[in-house]
């Protein structure tokens, strides 16, 4: 608890430190974007300066170092107007900009909107006016501080990914070893129940009591095998798969149809798909329940397969409560139930079994609040 707590204190200092650290390069960033245009200022008021100087000089006039500062400006734009607005001159902008009335006009238009003017007062009656624009790099400069927030935005969630898939990884493991211990822990006195079925048959017990409790053996022995498949790569074999799901829904229709009406559709056919059929009758027995369970024990059941194109859909509906619309995807999460009693694995654990162990898809296909839910597996046939 000491360690978790002092874990949860660093990783919200390290988040600090982080947000503190950002803040401070924006802000550095931000004060260097004030230095530059102040400079880009004092460099535009120079060569305001220089041009009043060229336009008052006399022919007697040293007029080298105003040239050279009007010349030295190779990244600044800009353009001079008089009162008027005409245009008397222009740096670093195309010529064909220029030289175009519209496309000059425009532009001048942009320059007013950026609030760079510096007015040049030629004598007591005549003024001229000089806009300017950012520099190509201070235009850069300005976009620096989104580009450096998608970048921690971008290592940010990376990060968040690692240590979600860490911790989903982890609590996969955890399952699994669950679910292999649970195989490990059922198997010992499984052993014992066998041997003892052995001396009852010895000892002429009464067949048809023998002939149950080998059933439920039987059932617990395939419940061991389920459970110690998990977190392990299944063998998957060619099966013809109308006949795996027809077998586990008798098996289901057997067993519930007290309450409960069943009905199953399928092409009159042997259709191959590479499955674990240990596991696939886990799949269907866990839909099936999950759908007993929605309609509290009775109502309607059906399964329909179906073949299309290069993948066989199995349908299984219901006539239970239904499933809100937002909440297709989150009934395959770890721990989402909507039942008082349950762990919510059920679905997740279908998921998986039906994902990641064969390739398949499952998803909410259909769902009316009150009416009932269908759940579609899709599984590509065997070439």
């Amino acid at each position: 608890m000491i360690f978790s707590n002092r874990s949860n204190a660093m990783r919200w200092i390290l988040v600090g430190l982080s947000f503190l650290i950002i803040v401070l390069i924006l802000w550095n960033t931000y004060s260097f974007f004030q230095i530059f245009k102040d400079e880009e200022r004092n460099k535009m008021e120079l060569w305001a300066t220089a041009q009043k100087s060229l336009h008052n000089a006399s022919d007697n006039t040293d007029v080298d170092l105003p040239l050279q500062i009007i010349t030295n400006n190779t990244t600044i734009p800009n353009i001079l107007t008089n009162e008027k607005d005409s245009i008397l001159g222009s740096s670093n902008i195309e010529e064909e900009i220029i030289n175009d009335p519209k496309q000059s006009k425009i532009l001048l238009e942009q320059f007013k909107k950026a609030n760079n003017r510096i007015t040049i007062r030629i004598d007591e009656n005549s003024f001229q006016y000089l806009y300017y624009a950012n520099s190509p790099l201070l235009s850069k400069l300005k976009y620096y501080p989104i580009a450096l927030l998608l970048i921690i935005f971008l290592f940010g969630a990376l990060v968040y990914n690692y240590y979600k898939t860490n911790k989903i990884s982890g609590q996969n493991k955890l399952w699994a070893g669950m679910a292999k211990e649970t195989a490990h822990q059922i198997g010992t006195p499984l052993s014992s129940l066998i041997g003892w079925v052995e001396i009852m048959k010895a000892d002429n017990v009464d067949e048809t009591t023998v002939t149950e409790i080998e059933k439920d053996i039987n059932r617990l022995l395939n419940i061991t095998d389920r459970f110690s498949k998990i977190g392990s790569e299944p063998v998957l074999e060619e099966k013809d798969i109308i006949a795996e799901t027809h077998a586990a829904f008798e098996y289901l229709q057997s067993r519930f149809s007290g309450q409960v009406a069943f009905d199953f559709q399928a092409p009159e056919k042997s259709l191959k798909v590479n499955i674990n059929p240990i596991l696939h009758s886990w799949t269907i027995e866990n839909l099936v329940k999950n759908s007993i369970d929605a309609m509290r024990g009775r109502g309607a059941i059906k399964i329909v397969m179906e073949e299309e194109g290069l993948f066989i859909k199995i349908k299984i509906s219901d006539t239970g409560k239904g499933i809100a619309k937002n909440q297709f995807k989150k009934v395959f999460e770890p721990g989402f139930t909507t039942k008082k009693r349950g762990w919510g694995l059920g679905l997740s654990l279908t998921k998986r079994i039906v994902e990641e162990y064969h390739k398949g898809k499952i998803k909410v296909a259909h769902s009316e609040l009150n009416k009932g839910t269908t759940f579609q597996i899709s599984y590509r046939k065997c070439s």
